[in-house]
């Protein structure tokens, strides 16, 4: 668990989420043009006025215990629906954005692999 690529993919997923996560509330990276389903659904995700926030603190969390190293395996599986869900998104609303959803999951999905041994009393 501590070799350099495992390394190398908890930081940059760690940064990609405080990235984003911080972005949610200062709006620093401008949001691309959607198709209008995807559109309307953030859209509706923003009017509640807790969805996206929750998601942007949730992201900062989970990032900064991955960048501290701290409680990793937790971090992970608080991380899994919303990379999940993320993924869903840009399959079925805006797939010609997939790529960072992609790049989260995947790297989600190494880390949770090279943290198994975490996960294995969860499945007996």
């Amino acid at each position: 668990m501590n070799s350099m690529f495992t390394k190398i993919v908890r930081i940059l997923l760690g940064v990609i989420l405080i990235l984003f996560g911080a972005n949610k509330f200062l709006g620093f990276i401008p949001l691309p043009e959607l198709p209008e389903q995807a559109n309307n659904f953030m859209t509706s995700l923003g009017q509640t006025g807790y969805i996206l926030k929750i998601v942007g603190v949730l992201e900062i969390i989970i990032g900064s215990l991955l960048l501290m190293k701290k409680w990793v395996a937790f971090a992970l599986n608080l991380l899994a629906p919303i990379s999940i869900n993320i993924l869903l998104f840009h399959v079925f609303l805006d797939l010609k954005g997939i790529g960072g959803a992609l790049l989260v999951a995947v790297l989600n999905g190494i880390l949770i692999y090279k943290y198994w041994t975490h996960y294995k009393t969860l499945f007996q």
